[in-house]
């Protein structure tokens, strides 16, 4: 019998030295942003100079073989099959994509939603409700987190969908997916999950946890940029519950004279526009090193430095809003004087450092208040000297 020698995590100590970022300055935000590495800087400058000069040594563009690379690794990410995966444009974009092929406007029903979700599918589905297209049902959270319970009480037999945040832009809270999936699926419905705060620093399972439908940008923890994002649909699902309502060249695999061939996978719902082969290129950069690390990895990292967060800003008058228990490197806070805490981070590092945000707590009695708090995403290239940095600002 042999025994498999453990592998070693990755030293983050040189990772964070491929981030010219953190030398230059604090940021605990990459639940806004993502910067990128220098691995980053060298895809670029040989994109920029392919464009710039044609072909070359060290030149090319974003190839074929890349672009299938790309969706393979973002497909081995969330335990998905290539065919399943699509380039889009936006989160936002295809969750589009899914009502549209879902024809919810036509079919009615209802869709239900939690208020942890992100701003942009409220206003998709306030706005489908308004036209009186769905029902719209809206699952309060209770001490920022979903009760199960609640969800089981929104969900019937007229629910077409169940749209989620996997991990919540809020706090960070994780939701159930399994579970609620299983809800859905038990009165015929779908689960939709936005994941793209948890794609690239979470692990995720979409086979596991149910999902049937999800999509994510790449600009957040996927460390890449604006204008390209991947959209996942279960291969059982293509065009038998999910149809296609757009058409472009990119869906086709070959034609002749008016003969069309298209590919018979996830790819028929990528759009009309023209792939931007710059953010694509930073996506596949992006990508590869979240590969070479490990999404464990990245998960183990950022967890030592928010539990420290979480011991050692409460003493300081912070209130925390994310569950101790939470698999995320997400955590958020109601400080006592947002205004004081915003001018000790300025005069301690002169810029933005981490988010400021205002959200809606719902108390006990259903009464939704306004709070303003501060969210800290932390990343690869954060340390402990961020950490003190930061606290010590505040102190």
């Amino acid at each position: 019998m042999t025994t498999q020698t453990p592998i070693s995590p990755p030293d983050f100590a040189p990772i964070r030295a491929d981030f010219p970022r953190a030398d230059r300055k604090l940021w605990l935000a990459a639940a806004e942003t993502h910067p990128f590495s220098r691995q980053h800087l060298a895809a670029i400058e040989a994109y920029t100079s392919f464009r710039a000069l044609g072909p070359g040594e060290g030149r090319e563009s974003f190839t074929p073989e890349m672009q299938a690379t790309t969706k393979r690794r973002f497909a081995n990410l969330i335990n998905a099959a290539p065919h399943e995966i699509a380039f889009i444009q936006s989160t936002t974009d295809g969750e589009n994509i899914v009502l549209a092929g879902l024809d919810l406007a036509r079919r009615g029903g209802n869709v239900v939603i939690d208020d942890l979700h992100f701003e942009a599918s409220k206003y998709i589905y306030t706005r489908l409700a308004e036209a009186g297209k769905i029902e719209l049902r809206v699952v309060p959270h209770r001490n920022w987190q979903v009760d199960l319970a609640d969800f089981a009480r929104a969900i019937d037999d007229d629910t077409r969908l169940v749209s989620i945040a996997l991990v919540s832009q809020i706090n960070g809270y994780k939701a159930d997916a399994k579970a609620i999936s299983d809800l859905a699926h038990q009165h015929g419905a779908y689960l939709y999950c936005d994941i793209i705060q948890g794609a690239g620093c979470t692990p995720i399972d979409v086979a596991a946890m149910g999902i049937d439908f999800c999509a994510t940008s790449t600009y957040k923890w996927l460390m890449g940029d604006f204008g390209i994002g991947f959209l996942y649909v279960k291969e059982a699902l293509q065009e038998v519950v999910v149809k296609q309502t757009r058409y472009g060249l990119r869906q086709v695999k070959a034609m002749q004279d008016y003969r069309f061939e298209s590919y018979p996978d996830a790819s028929r719902y990528e759009g009309t526009t023209t792939m931007p082969f710059l953010p694509g290129v930073c996506a596949h950069a992006g990508l590869g090193l979240i590969e070479s690390l490990g999404v464990e990895a990245i998960r183990a990292h950022a967890k030592r430095l928010t539990d420290r967060l979480q011991t050692e800003l409460p003493p300081l008058g912070y209130e925390p809003i994310t569950p101790a228990d939470t698999p995320t490197p997400i955590v958020s806070f109601l400080p006592q004087n947002v205004a004081e805490t915003r001018a000790k981070l300025d005069r301690a590092f002169g810029e933005q450092v981490i988010s400021f945000r205002e959200w809606y707590k719902t108390d006990a009695d259903g009464r939704r208040t306004k709070v303003e708090g501060i969210r800290l995403g932390v990343s690869v290239y954060n340390n402990d000297a961020d950490i003190d940095a930061f606290l010590q600002a505040l102190a």
